[in-house]
C-alpha cells in the first residue's frame, strides 16, 4: 500500500494533470506546475505521479516514443498519435476486453491490461495538409 498522506504537492500534481488535455510527460507537467509553483522539483512531480498511478488516481501511458506520459482519464480507452503534430488524442471506442479472455484461453496468460495506439494524421493536420494541396 502506498503512502496515503495527501500532501499539498500531490494535490497540485493531480489537479494540474486533470486540467491537461494532452498526455504530458513528467517534464511537460513539471514545466506547467512551475508556472505557479517555481520551487517544485521535477523529482517531486515524478514521485507524486508514481504514487497517484499506484493508487489508481491517474494512469501512466507508455507509447512507442519511450516517454512516460500520464493522464487523468481512467475509463478504458485507446489513443491516437498524429505523425504530423505529435498530438496524442483519446479514442473513445468500446474496450476490447474480450481479447484478454481470448489470450488467456489460447495461451494461458493472465493479461492485466492492454494499450492500443493508432498512428496517422489527426483531423486538424489533415485539413491543413489538404489546404496546402489546394493552394499549389
Amino acid at each position: 500500500m502506498t503512502n496515503k498522506r495527501n500532501t499539498i504537492q500531490r494535490k497540485v500534481v493531480h489537479e494540474t494533470l486533470m486540467r491537461q488535455k494532452n498526455h504530458p510527460t513528467v517534464e511537460e507537467l513539471h514545466a506547467e506546475i512551475q508556472k505557479d509553483y517555481p520551487a517544485i522539483s521535477k523529482t517531486t512531480v515524478y514521485r507524486n505521479l508514481r504514487i497517484l498511478a499506484q493508487d489508481g488516481m491517474v494512469r501512466q501511458v507508455m507509447l512507442l516514443d519511450g516517454l512516460e506520459r500520464y493522464e487523468g482519464q481512467l475509463a478504458p480507452h485507446y489513443h491516437f498519435k498524429c505523425r504530423v503534430c505529435g498530438e496524442i488524442l483519446d479514442v473513445e471506442i468500446p474496450s476490447l476486453a474480450y481479447m484478454e479472455i481470448f489470450i488467456k484461453d489460447r495461451y494461458g496468460f493472465l493479461v492485466e491490461s492492454h494499450d492500443i495506439v493508432f498512428h496517422g494524421i489527426c483531423a486538424d493536420c489533415k485539413l491543413k495538409l489538404e489546404g496546402e494541396e489546394c493552394n499549389e
